[in-house]
């Protein structure tokens, strides 16, 4: 059975659907593996490293024909056309914006496994690529703001004076906001945080921060351990509850995502004026509209004397790490995607688990 792995084209990626490590694993399975040349480049994973693992170099073509093709962003239409009928295609397939995509791959046949449909439960942890990169994005959040921060962030003492450490609040404390928490920790900030979600308060002390605590009337908790969507009396009372808060930042993180809904508005224009000259948003909702109105999407911005940022792909930022996790994500799940019978790798019925049963998409899906 070959597993194809092209060149990832999305500007700015600069993740790989595999890494060497994970391809010599693949081969020893009993996989052929037919890399594009350069796949790995701008992940810093050359040629000869995949060749050593085992894998065939070869051309476009060659790794979009492939039995089961693993991508990181959904593929485009060149690359649907490309790829054989009754393929598995494994990765991202963004299926909030839709632009036509599943239907040609339905056309053609292709089975899409899409990986932000991993269910969140236990045995389906070590395949959860959703909260592998979203990990990475609320670690490298915090570094970014920290470069783009003109003051310390711990406690800083010397024979020249002293500076307090920055107050960073953190909104949202879902995997990405937790890693941020964690993060600004470390560099010694005074980190304090808030979600709608009340079961939350508890993963926020333990970490050692402090949480920030509203009563606006309802709860956020939704399905799957993700946050639904306030009623409008809720949104305006927690704007309003949140303005002092926020308004005391030196760094604001804001993670606050609604599954294929737009971000809610966190941080208005009038808490953005109120804040520090030099203070740092990182808005990490900034494709979906942005936590912060002010926010524009892939762009650094000053506003009302406050820098704004919105990169949308900061596991792009760290592609080494980022995609070696990846790579662990989909090899973990290959483990129930095919089976060998007589010698020979072949697919499992994918309606047959639960995993797989979640990630599949069909027509009427």
């Amino acid at each position: 059975m070959k597993i194809g792995i092209p060149r990832e084209t999305t500007a700015g990626e600069k993740r790989v659907a595999s890494t060497p490590d994970i391809v010599k694993k693949l081969v020893a399975r009993g996989f052929t593996v037919l890399l594009e040349r350069g796949a790995g480049e701008a992940a810093h994973f050359t040629d000869d490293e995949y060749s050593s693992a085992g894998a065939t170099l070869g051309e476009r073509a060659d790794a979009l024909a492939a039995d089961i093709v693993l991508k990181v962003r959904r593929p485009s239409s060149d690359e649907i056309a490309a790829m054989s009928s009754g393929a598995v295609v494994i990765g991202f397939i963004e299926l909030c914006e839709d632009d036509g995509t599943l239907k040609t791959m339905f056309d053609k046949q292709i089975r899409p496994l899409a990986l932000e449909r991993i269910p969140r439960i236990s045995r389906a942890q070590s395949m959860d690529a959703l909260s592998s990169q979203s990990n990475i994005a609320g670690y490298r959040a915090v570094i970014e703001a920290a470069n783009r921060f003109g003051r310390f962030i711990p406690l800083m003492m010397t024979s020249a004076g002293s500076a307090k450490p920055a107050r960073v609040v953190v909104l949202g404390v879902g995997v990405a906001g937790l890693q941020a928490i964690a993060t600004a920790r470390r560099l010694g900030g005074d980190v304090h945080a808030y979600d709608i979600r009340p079961e939350t308060r508890e993963q926020i002390l333990s970490l050692g921060a402090k949480p920030i605590d509203l009563d606006i009337g309802e709860s956020g908790s939704g399905e799957g351990g993700y946050a639904r969507e306030l009623s409008e009396e809720a949104k305006a009372k927690q704007q309003q509850l949140l303005a002092d808060e926020l308004s005391k930042a030196h760094i604001l993180i804001t993670t606050a995502l609604i599954p294929c809904r737009p971000a809610p508005v966190l941080v208005t224009e009038d808490v953005v004026k109120r804040m520090r000259e030099g203070s740092v948003i990182v808005d990490l909702a900034a494709e979906t509209g942005g936590n912060c109105p002010l926010t524009e999407m892939d762009q650094v911005v000053n506003r009302h004397g406050v820098i704004l940022v919105g990169h949308t792909n900061y596991p792009s930022m760290m592609p080494s790490d980022a995609s070696a996790f990846y790579a662990k994500n989909i090899a973990n799940l290959l483990e129930i995607v095919v089976r060998e019978e007589e010698g020979a790798l072949v697919l499992n019925d994918f309606e047959e688990d639960e995993i797989t049963r979640a990630a599949l998409l069909r027509p009427e899906s």
